[in-house]
């Protein structure tokens, strides 16, 4: 038996935000399969159905991944025909990522997803703004 009570699981703020992550994050397979994404495409197509031709760099920054974690993941987007990479005209170093039509109209199927999930949350919507209030803040956002 420890003796070293901030060792306890229990007492972590850590791992209740790792488990609920891992929670909500699975409850989008279902959802998300019949699309052909996973659950990190689906962020990516978010984002550029948000603000279509960002840089991977500004992708990087709003999802808070590095670009090894968004590069494979844009170069599957476009093997599949929704989104496309160009080069910067004013910076050849920089590319920039398009939707595809394809992706595009992906969209709209796509929209009943967040309801889904939603009916997946067991928190009332006061709990779930609270919540989304306190992880914000968390993460230096106010």
């Amino acid at each position: 038996m420890s003796d070293y009570p901030q060792l306890k699981l229990k007492n972590q703020l850590c791992f209740p935000l790792y488990a609920a992550a891992r929670q909500v994050t699975s409850a989008y397979t279902p959802y998300l399969k019949p699309l052909g994404l996973t659950y990190t495409q689906y962020l990516v197509m978010m984002v550029l159905w948000e603000c279509d031709g960002l840089r991977v760099s500004d992708i990087c920054g709003l999802l808070r991944l590095d670009s090894g974690t968004i590069t494979p993941l844009i170069k599957k987007l476009s093997a599949e025909g929704l989104a496309e990479k160009r080069h910067c005209e004013d910076d050849e170093r920089s590319v920039r990522v398009f939707l595809t039509e394809k992706g595009r109209a992906l969209e709209e199927r796509a929209s009943g997803v967040p309801g889904e999930i939603a009916g997946c949350v067991r928190l009332e919507p006061g709990e779930a703004g609270e919540l989304y209030r306190l992880l914000y803040k968390l993460l230096g956002e106010n």
